[in-house]
C-alpha cells in the first residue's frame, strides 16, 4: 500500500469522489501523451533504422502504435460511458492496463537498440527511456500508478542490458536508472498523496459551501417561516395587528385616492360568557368560524385581520370600498348572529361593527382607526349587533366620554364630584320617609356631566367600586345627621351597578363604611341599576351577603322587563322603584293606572315596599294615592339638593304640611 493509498478516506462516497477526481486527471493528458508517445517512437526507430536497418525496428514501432491506439480506443469508450465517473475505479484499471501496455511495448526497444549498437546500449537509447519515464510521471501527478507501470518495464529492461553490457559506464548508467527509479517511485507517490490531499480539501471545501448554502436556504426558509408567523393569527390564518398596522400605514402612505380606501372593525358580542362558560376551545372554535365567515364576505384584495381576542378588522380597497365596506360590515353581523355548532351545541354570538372612510374621517392610520374604533363603540351602545358609521356628531360625542374617563379619578381624589339628596315621603301624609343619594359633577371643561356618562366612565376604569365608596360614604355622613333632624328611621338610598357584584368587595366596601361611621346597614338603601346585565348567580351571591350583613335592598326601574318575580322572591328584594315611565299622564291613562294598580298589587302580594319615582305636580300624587302607592318621590315635592340644604328644606316641608293641615276641611 502506498503513501498515497493510506491518505484515501475511509467512508466510500468519499473515496469514490477522489478516484473518479484521478481518473479526469489521467484521461485529460492521455491523448496528448499518445501523441508525444508515437512521435517519439517515431523518430527512436529512425534512429535505430539508421544504425542499421532491420525488420524487428519496425515491428518493435508497429507494435508500440498498435498498443497506443488501442490506449485510444480505450480512453473513447471510458469517455462514452463516463467511466470515470460512474465507475472510477474501472476507468483507472483500464488506463493502467493500457499503461502497462505501453510500458511493455517500450520496455522491448532497449533489446533492440542493444543489438543494434553491436550489443551495447545506444546512448540515445538512455536518452529516450528516461525522457518517457519523466514525461510519464508528469503526466500521472494525479495517479502514480499508470506511471509506473509505464515506466517500470522499460527501466527494468534498461538496467538489464547496462548490467550485461559489464563495462564500468554502463554499471554507473544502471545504477543512475535505479536511482532514477526509486526517485520516480518516491516522487509519483509524492504527487498523488499532494492530489488526494488537495482533492480531500476541495471536497471539505464543496462540503462546507454545500452546508452553508444548506444552512442559508434554513435560515432564509426559518426567516419567512418566522415572518410568516410574525405577520399571521396562529389561530384563525388571518393576518394579526402587525400586519394590519404595516397594511394600513403602507397604503395611506401610498396616498390613496379619495373614497378609494375603508376601514371597517367589528368586535364580537356574548364572547366572553361564552369563554366563561364553555371553556377557551368553544371560544376558539366560535372565533375560526367568525373568521371564515368574514373571509367568504370578502374579495382577495381586501386586508382580514384579527386585531386580538374577539377583535376583526377588514382593509377595503378600490372605487366602491364605502359601499362594500357597508356590505361587508352588514354581512358579518347578519351572519355572526347564525348559530355555530360546537359539539352538539348550537351556540350564538352576534357582532357590532364600526366604518370609517378615508380621507373624510382620518388622514393617518391611527385617525382612521380610531374613527372606526369610535363608531364601532356607538354601535355596540345603539343596542348591539348592527353597522356603526362614523361621523363628526358622534365622535364629539366620544371624545367627551374620554376626556370624562381621563379626568373621573382625578376628580373623586380631589372630592370634586357632589352628592345631592333628593326627598321621599309618604303620599298619605308627606312625612319623610327617606332621602335617594345622586351623583353631580361639573365638569370644567365639559361643564355638567350626566350621572351615567359618570357610571359608564367609572365601569371603562373600573373604578366603580371607588366610586360606589365616595357615593355611600356621603349616605352614610347623612344618616349620621338624620336623628339630630328628627328622622332617626329614615333611610338613604345608594345607586349600585350590577357589574360591581363580583366576589365579596361590595358587601366589605358597604358594611366597613356604615361600620366606620357608626350607622345601621339597615338604613342604608342598596339600589340595583341596570339589570339587563345582571348575572343571577353573581349577583344573588353578593346581594345575599348585604342582606346577611342587614343592608336594605331594592329594584330600581321595576317594570321595564329587566327583573324577574321568582329573582325578587329569593333574594327578600325590600322594596320596589317604580320608574317615571309609568307615572307620565296617569291622571288621563287608563293603561298606566291599571299598571301601577298591578305593580302595587304585586308589591303587596310579596310584602315588598313601593316607592314611584318622578312625581311632578299634584294631581300626579293624587291618583298615585288614590291606587295604593305609599311612597313618591319627585319635583313635585323637591329637588335633589346637597345634604347642607335639607335642614331648611325639612323646616319648609313641615310648614307646608301643617299649612295644608289647618287649611284642609
Amino acid at each position: 500500500m502506498t503513501d498515497a493509498s493510506r491518505l484515501m478516506p475511509a467512508d466510500e462516497p468519499t473515496r469514490r469522489q477522489i478516484l473518479s477526481a484521478q481518473a479526469l486527471s489521467v484521461l485529460d493528458g492521455i491523448v496528448l501523451s499518445l501523441s508525444a508517445n508515437c512521435f517519439l517512437a517515431v523518430t527512436t526507430a529512425a534512429i535505430l533504422w539508421l544504425d542499421g536497418p532491420d525488420i524487428r525496428i519496425l515491428l518493435w514501432l508497429a507494435a508500440v502504435l498498435a498498443v497506443n491506439l488501442s490506449r485510444y480506443l480505450g480512453v473513447r469508450v471510458v469517455r462514452r460511458l463516463n467511466c470515470a465517473v460512474e465507475r472510477p475505479r474501472r476507468a483507472l484499471g483500464v488506463l493502467s492496463l493500457g499503461a502497462l501496455g505501453g510500458g511493455v511495448a517500450w520496455s522491448l526497444v532497449p533489446f533492440v537498440g542493444a543489438t543494434q549498437g553491436g550489443g551495447q546500449l545506444n546512448p540515445y537509447l538512455i536518452f529516450i527511456i528516461g525522457g518517457i519515464c519523466a514525461g510519464s510521471l508528469m503526466q500521472s501527478t494525479a495517479y502514480a500508478r499508470t506511471a509506473l507501470l509505464f515506466a517500470g518495464p522499460p527501466l527494468v529492461t534498461a538496467v538489464i542490458s547496462l548490467v550485461n553490457t559489464g563495462t564500468t559506464d554502463a554499471l554507473v548508467i544502471a545504477a543512475d536508472a535505479v536511482l532514477l527509479a526509486v526517485m520516480m517511485v518516491r516522487a509519483g507517490q509524492l504527487s498523488e498523496a499532494g492530489f488526494i490531499r488537495s482533492q480531500i480539501d476541495r471536497l471539505k471545501a464543496v462540503a462546507l459551501a454545500a452546508s452553508l448554502s444548506d444552512a442559508n436556504a434554513e435560515i432564509r426558509q426559518s426567516y419567512h417561516q418566522l415572518a410568516s408567523l410574525a405577520n399571521r393569527d396562529p389561530l384563525t390564518g388571518l393576518g394579526n395587528r402587525a400586519l394590519f398596522n404595516q397594511r394600513l400605514r403602507g397604503l395611506l402612505a401610498d396616498e390613496f385616492p379619495s373614497g378609494t380606501l375603508a376601514l371597517l372593525v367589528i368586535d364580537l358580542d356574548r364572547f366572553k360568557a361564552i369563554n366563561d362558560t364553555m371553556g377557551h376551545g368553544a371560544g376558539d372554535a366560535v372565533l375560526v368560524e367568525i373568521a371564515s365567515r368574514l373571509l367568504g364576505l370578502t374579495g382577495p384584495m381586501d386586508t382580514v385581520v384579527r386585531l386580538g381576542g374577539d377583535e376583526f378588522a377588514v382593509i377595503v380597497e378600490g372605487e366602491q370600498a364605502e359601499g362594500r365596506g357597508r356590505e361587508i360590515g352588514e354581512g358579518i353581523v347578519r351572519l355572526a348572529g347564525d348559530p355555530i355548532a360546537i359539539g352538539e351545541r348550537p351556540v350564538t354570538v352576534g357582532a357590532s361593527a364600526g366604518l370609517a372612510l378615508h380621507p373624510q374621517h382620518g388622514d393617518t392610520a391611527d385617525d382612521l382607526f380610531a374613527s372606526a374604533d369610535i363608531a364601532l363603540y356607538a354601535a355596540k351602545e345603539g343596542g348591539r349587533r348592527r353597522l356603526g358609521l362614523f361621523n363628526p356628531v358622534l365622535k364629539a360625542r366620544i371624545e367627551r366620554q374620554r376626556l370624562i374617563e381621563a379626568t373621573l379619578a382625578e376628580a373623586i381624589e380631589n372630592h370634586q364630584l357632589v352628592v345631592v339628596f333628593q326627598p321621599q315621603v309618604e303620599l298619605a301624609t308627606g312625612r319623610v320617609t327617606g332621602f335617594e343619594a345622586l351623583l353631580r359633577w361639573t365638569h370644567p371643561d365639559l361643564g355638567p356631566v350626566n350621572p351615567p356618562d359618570i357610571v359608564r366612565a367609572a365601569q371603562a376604569l373600573h373604578i366603580a367600586t371607588e366610586l360606589t365608596g365616595y357615593v355611600a360614604t356621603r349616605a352614610a355622613e347623612l344618616l349620621r345627621t338624620l336623628p339630630r333632624l328628627g328622622l332617626p328611621a329614615a333611610c338613604v338610598a345608594v345607586n349600585v351597578s350590577p357589574r360591581e357584584f363580583s366576589g365579596h368587595t361590595l358587601s366589605r366596601l358597604l358594611s366597613g363604611i356604615a361600620a366606620a361611621h357608626e350607622v345601621s346597614p339597615a338604613l342604608m338603601e342598596i339600589e340595583i341599576t341596570e339589570e339587563a346585565t345582571l348575572d343571577s348567580q353573581a349577583a344573588g351571591a353578593e346581594l345575599a351577603r348585604l342582606e346577611a350583613a342587614g343592608f336594605r335592598l331594592a329594584v330600581d326601574d321595576f317594570g321595564m322587563g329587566h327583573s324577574s318575580l321568582a329573582y325578587l322572591v329569593s333574594l327578600h328584594i325590600d322594596r320596589l322603584k317604580i320608574d317615571r315611565s309609568f307615572v307620565t299622564g296617569i291622571a288621563r291613562s287608563r293603561e298606566n293606572q291599571a299598571l301601577i294598580a298591578a305593580l302595587v298589587g304585586i308589591g303587596h302580594a310579596l310584602s315588598i315596599d313601593i316607592v314611584v319615582e318622578g312625581v311632578e305636580d299634584e294631581e300626579e300624587a293624587e291618583v298615585l294615592r288614590m291606587l295604593g302607592c305609599r311612597h313618591a318621590q319627585g319635583y313635585h315635592f323637591a329637588r335633589p339638593m346637597p345634604a347642607a340644604e335639607i335642614p331648611r328644606w325639612l323646616d319648609q316641608h313641615a310648614a307646608r304640611i301643617s299649612q295644608n293641615a289647618a287649611g284642609a276641611p
